[in-house]
């Protein structure tokens, strides 16, 4: 056996002693400092075989330079070199990391002069912070001497600070400025160990010392939060090592598919209520928004040391709250102890004082500890109480002022329901934010509906809130909207009365008091009847517009709702769910305002509406009602005026072509396509028809079939890209020229030759699977089904679905395609006397269901 082969033997079963060590008793930091140790000798033993050059030094930098190496980390070097070297020195050089490899290291390392560093360093504030903490390994110790003293000479403190604050900030803005993200990175996202690491790279830089300890000495942290901050850092380091043993390798990213096994290595067992992944993720969130709180006391504290000012101008606002270098500061940092009430002051203050850039650090320390009087007399106080309101009634701030409260752990406390959700994650595959993050992404949404410079975004929006008395308790229906979410049970009853007992605590009236409870009780029913229902059905309408009672009701639940959405992720909203939502309230006030809807007043307004839009495009009425002869009262009833007259315009002169008719053109809002589909009625029409969108990435998101009284099949799609990066204008030509040719008999052979595309399931849907869910249901007459599918969203479902209507010879009539992110919920009115055989129908259930757990399984496995 080779030197080099016993050295490697020693080394692997250093660190797999010391591993093992660690799952007897987890200690992140004897973990770290052993296989650190284990490296370091490692790499002297090998120095005694290939030694180094002359008057040169080997040093540790980064993590490894700290002492802390996780199990699968590089190990930085850095090489210190007095000058050139020879040939020969510099082969042996390339023969020493070769030998590093060999022994199962990964070394990432440079081999530069003292110059050469600092050259690097004052371009490169990476190559600055690595090289600030350096340690020495072998070689030369003068050499290292030199070294740390002509760095420490040259590093200006200031300089450092407002680079690693800048450096900081974008590496938050790429992680989306959240330490909330479902799938976040316990190294690099904001609240995570590379924010400790900075808060003390800052300090050591300043001379305030590279130890927490120390750190609490200079006068920057107290005891506490000195060793609140020790405990979250080792909940990091923890989670850390905890991934890289897990999976084998360097990860650092908290995935769905690792978070279960993750909880399984902690202990955590599953409740009723939540998994064991989320109790361990509420308590990585936990310990994220703690490095959030107190890396913004910190680096604002250590700010204000650096670039004290000499004339340290004030402004007294009032006698406990003043102005200091453009931020809300506080006279006596003991003030919240004697007078608690004015912890609701100090937001409200930067609610009404614009110019203020944030609070000191002396005002945020002083809020972080006086939390804890924030208890049930607190709360009932009525002058805390109104201020709590008059902050949700304040022209600006309102969402920085809630994030502020949520971050200082004021607002949880406040409302303790509140606190029960921080952290609270959301596996329904449309939500990617946790519970809190998204309840605050939905009065951001609603704010913005206040706001002229969103105007653009959300017309009708923009319109009602403006009309709308007391506005500001839709931001407490958002507050408590899915307040009751993990515990259980429907979230929207609880929430319901959570809200109610917030409303009499505050003494809201009875009329805002009703409006809340029934905001956060239905705030998901607009949205399903509007996507999931028939909105040409004079009954659907009747219903909702008896539910809702009232037009404030409505306005408030619209408003409510389309926040909600736009707050669940950038995937779930799209034009075609805003129009759909707004039809429905269009609809609706209506019915509301006195206005007769049933199915003779929609058809003659209609008929009206359509004619007027034909003569427009110059068509001649007896043109348009010799077609309109073909078409009978449903058609009518379920399509616009629009959608009619463009109907008419293209198939007046064709009304029975030989080959198939297809239009398309982009929707009233540019984001999606209409298509219109015109041929000989056949059973298999509508899967071929899904085969050639999901085959060209067009995904379904409103179907509705009709079959003229002479045999034809006139079917309309909206359609979407199925990626963000579609583009729809590219698609229209395409799509009338290439499915009119794969639909035609005459051409296109009766075998679909298009492949069906199984995409496979996302890492999340695979992580937490949706139950498929099949439930079919008769009309009152048993003439028509409605089928309800729920199920993990995959490309080629759909296609999949209707060649099971195909095979059993259903007919579709309609179809609602309600996509949310990973999660599908489709809706189908079917017609078939087949499904009135019992065995067939439970063969047909079966068939179905089958499809839709097949896929998913195939990928999991």
């Amino acid at each position: 056996m080779t030197d080099i082969s016993l050295i490697r033997q020693s080394y692997q079963a250093e660190r797999q002693a010391a591993i093992e060590d660690y799952r007897q008793r987890p200690s992140p930091d004897k973990l770290l400092k052993r296989l650190s140790a284990c490296a370091d000798r490692a790499i002297r033993s090998l120095l005694g075989m290939i030694p180094l050059p002359r008057h040169a030094c080997l040093a540790a930098v980064g993590g490894y330079g700290r002492g802390e190496l996780y199990p699968y980390s590089d190990v930085d070097l850095l090489i210190l070199l007095s000058g050139q070297i020879s040939p020969e020195e510099e082969t042996s050089l390339g023969a020493f990391v070769a030998a590093l490899w060999d022994i199962g290291m990964e070394p990432g390392y440079s081999v530069r002069t003292i110059e050469q560093c600092l050259t690097e360093a004052r371009s490169d504030i990476t190559v600055e912070t690595s090289l600030l903490e350096t340690r020495w390994v072998a070689g030369s110790r003068k050499r290292m001497a030199q070294f740390i003293q002509v760095m420490h000479q040259h590093l200006d403190a200031k300089a450092f600070f407002l680079a690693k604050r800048a450096e900081m900030q974008q590496r938050h803005a790429r992680y989306q400025d959240t330490p909330y993200a479902l799938e976040p990175n316990c190294k690099e996202s904001p609240g995570g160990l590379r924010d400790l690491q900075v808060i003390l790279w800052m300090a050591k830089a300043a001379g305030f010392g590279s130890s927490w300890a120390k750190v609490s000495q200079a006068g920057l942290l107290d005891p506490d939060e000195a060793r609140n901050l020790k405990k979250a850092e080792q909940a990091f380091k923890r989670i850390r090592i905890e991934l890289h043993l897990l999976v084998g390798r360097r990860e650092d990213r908290l995935l769905f598919d690792l978070q279960h096994g993750l909880a399984e290595r902690y202990g955590f067992l599953p409740t009723p209520t939540r998994r064991a992944s989320e109790i361990l993720m509420q308590r990585y969130y936990w310990a994220a928004r703690l490095v959030t709180q107190l890396n913004v006391l910190l680096v604002q504290s250590i700010e204000d040391r650096l670039f004290a000012s000499q004339s340290d101008a004030t402004f007294q606002i009032d006698e406990h709250f003043m102005i200091r270098h453009q931020r809300l500061d506080i006279v006596n940092p003991e003030v919240f102890n004697h007078h608690p009430r004015l912890l609701f002051q100090a937001f409200l203050l930067m609610q009404q004082h614009p110019e203020l850039t944030g609070m000191s650090g002396k005002l945020l320390r002083a809020i972080w500890h006086a939390r804890v009087l924030i208890n049930p007399s607190f709360r009932r106080d009525p002058v805390n109480q109104k201020r709590f309101l008059e902050m949700l009634q304040q022209p600006q701030g309102i969402v920085h002022g809630l994030r502020r409260m949520t971050m200082l752990n004021v607002l949880p406390r406040y409302i303790p329901a509140f606190r029960r959700v921080l952290g609270q994650m959301q596996h329904d595959l449309f939500h990617v934010y946790t519970v809190d993050q998204h309840t605050l992404a939905v009065i951001r949404n609603l704010r913005r509906f206040t706001m002229p410079e969103h105007a653009h975004e959300y017309p009708l929006a923009t319109r009602l809130i403006s009309g709308f008395d007391r506005h500001w308790l839709l931001y407490i229906a958002a507050l408590f909207h899915d307040i009751a979410k993990g515990r259980g049970g429907d979230h929207s009853v609880l929430g319901a009365t959570e809200v109610k007992r917030f409303a009499k605590l505050h003494g809201l009236s009875r009329e805002d008091t009703d409006l809340l409870v029934f905001l956060v009780k239905h705030h998901l029913t607009m949205s399903s009847v509007a996507q999931k229902s028939d909105l040409s059905d004079p009954a659907v309408i009747q219903s909702f517009a008896s539910l809702v009672n009232n037009q404030r009701r409505l306005t408030a639940l619209y408003l409510l709702t389309v926040a909600d959405i736009r707050g669940t992720s950038p995937k779930v909203w799209n034009a075609w769910k805003g129009k759909l939502l707004e039809d429905l309230f269009n609809l609706a006030s209506t019915v509301l305002g006195g206005h007769v809807v049933d199915a003779n007043t929609i058809l003659s307004q209609k008929l009206d509406q359509a004619q007027a839009l034909t003569r427009l495009a110059g068509l001649r009425d007896d043109s348009r009602e010799a077609f309109w002869r073909y078409l009978d009262v449903a058609y009518f009833l379920r399509h616009d005026a629009p959608d009619i007259a463009w109907h008419t315009r293209h198939l007046y002169f064709q009304a029975t072509p030989d080959h198939p008719v297809v239009k398309a053109r982009l929707t009233e809002q540019g984001e999606g396509i209409q298509v219109m589909v015109y041929t000989r009625d056949r059973e298999d029409l509508f899967s071929r028809i899904c085969s050639f969108l999901g085959s060209r990435g067009l995904n379904i998101q409103d179907a509705r079939i009709h079959t003229t009284r002479h045999g034809y099949a006139l079917d309309s799609f909206i359609v979407m890209p199925a990626t963000e990066f579609g583009d729809s204008r590219s698609q229209v030509n395409l799509i009338e020229h290439e499915m009119a040719a794969f639909l035609d008999e005459h051409h296109a052979p009766q075998a679909d030759p298009l492949p069906t595309i199984h995409s496979r399931p996302s890492r999340r849907s695979l992580a937490f699977p949706v139950t498929p869910s099949v439930s079919i249901y008769p009309d009152e007459r048993s003439q028509q089904w409605t089928l309800n599918i729920i199920a993990t969203d995959r490309q080629g479902l759909l296609s999949d679905i209707a060649r099971i209507f195909a095979h059993y010879g259903v007919s579709l009539s309609t179809a609602k395609v309600m996509t949310l992110g990973d999660r599908v919920e489709d809706v189908f009115v079917l017609t078939s006397d087949r499904l009135q055989q019992p065995r067939i129908m439970r063969q047909f259930e079966r068939e179905l269901l089958d499809s839709l757990t097949i896929h998913d399984a195939r990928h999991a496995a």
